[in-house]
């Protein structure tokens, strides 16, 4: 009986009609959370209505929106003196909105570029003050430059980098000593995918689409001294302003109360298998597992990434050195396998299997066992 109930439940639901959706985001959830989402769309906790009709102000999305928060706080150990907001426009906004509000008089950062994001960030800057490269950027992302080389001036407003590139698969894997510098991190792809000591950095931000959620929004976590707009430039937008923001616990308009409560309900998720220690272990299983059926292709599978900053999360790779009809086959063959999302970012090309806390061991055994069965039909 529990297993026709379980059979029926699943088939109302779509769960046997899910595929393994490899997507660098917006990307796969656990369907868990799904459900659960599903459950309250159209009354929420029995209160007569769904979460994307409720007023910001009113005590229900209050309540949501306070123990996302606090759920977010206990899962990353956020310490006492930094401020959360939740912001509409993704990670894309805030490469403005860092320089906005951190540049101050200096007017002038450090930067790392090792991927594609973190040179538009750089780019950015420059619309604002001025950005100096503390080393040379790659010829082809792939390899980040050795902390010994870097120069960092140390009259910089701030040091960006990226800590997870997700089009070039470049992943930081220990945290950047930068001295009396104020670091900043963009960690949208590996955001909630292992420890971080919150207290090195003077602004994390990440968008919430990769490991936490649905699209839509930003987390910031502000060193309180930036919290309170000693830095911010004149001409800072109202809606960039992190004084403006964090004055008004992320309520000075209406923000993306969807992608907030869905948030809110991942990082309960979170907290119930095991917390942040949970996705890094699943996180080296799983990228350990596609990496060794990459390393043991006898080069039918190739990498462009160094295999000391190799992503967790996003693993590029091409077929044969880069046969773009083999690489078609595969993709379509994948699909019929309920394998989706492979394909590489446009501006790369190859294939992408980006592996976020959503993405359940068995797609990637899955998409293992592929891989061989492919490279062992199509090596000659």
């Amino acid at each position: 009986m529990a297993k026709r109930k379980a059979d029926e439940i699943a088939e109302a639901t779509g769960v046997e009609g899910r595929v393994y959706n490899f997507s660098a985001g917006p990307s796969i959830m656990p369907v868990e959370v799904l459900q659960e989402c599903q459950m309250d769309m159209l009354n929420w906790k029995g209160c007569g209505m769904g979460v994307m009709e409720m007023s910001h102000r009113g005590k229900e999305f209050d309540g949501i929106a306070k123990q996302a928060e606090k759920d977010l706080r206990d899962v990353l150990s956020i310490p006492a003196g930094y401020k959360v907001i939740f912001v509409q426009g993704g990670a894309t906004l805030q490469f403005s909105a860092v320089p906005l509000n951190m540049l101050g008089e200096k007017k002038k950062c450090a930067q790392l570029v090792s991927g594609q994001w973190s040179e538009k960030a750089h780019k950015e800057v420059k619309k604002y003050g001025t950005s100096a490269l503390v080393a040379p950027i790659p010829a082809k992302f792939g390899t980040v430059p050795a902390r010994a080389t870097w120069t960092i001036d140390a009259e910089a407003s701030y040091f960006h980098y990226c800590m997870n590139e997700t089009v070039n698969g470049v992943e930081i894997h220990s945290t950047p000593n930068v001295g009396d510098v104020p670091m900043v991190a963009d960690m949208s792809s590996n955001f909630v995918s292992r420890p971080i000591d919150v207290s090195k950095y003077a602004c994390i931000y990440a968008g919430i689409q990769k490991n936490l959620g649905p699209a839509g929004m930003c987390v910031n976590i502000i060193r309180d001294d930036f919290a309170t707009g000693k830095n911010e430039l004149g001409i800072c937008p109202t809606y960039c302003s992190w004084k403006t923001l964090a004055g008004q616990a992320s309520m000075y308009n209406t923000p993306a109360c969807w992608s907030m409560y869905v948030m809110g309900l991942y990082l309960q998720y979170t907290k119930k298998v095991g917390g942040v220690a949970h996705w890094a272990e699943m996180s080296e299983k799983k990228s350990g597992l596609i990496y060794s059926t990459i390393d043991g292709s006898d080069g039918f599978y190739t990498g462009p990434v160094a295999k000391d900053c190799r992503s967790r999360m996003n693993i590029p790779f091409q077929i044969k050195g880069g046969d773009e009809a083999l690489e078609k086959k595969f993709l379509q063959d994948a699909q019929k396998v309920k394998l989706f999302q492979l394909a590489g970012h446009r501006s790369v090309g190859g294939i992408r299997a980006s592996l976020y806390n959503g993405m359940p061991m068995e797609g990637v055994e899955k998409l293992a066992d592929f891989m061989k069965s492919f490279m062992d039909e199509n090596r000659s």
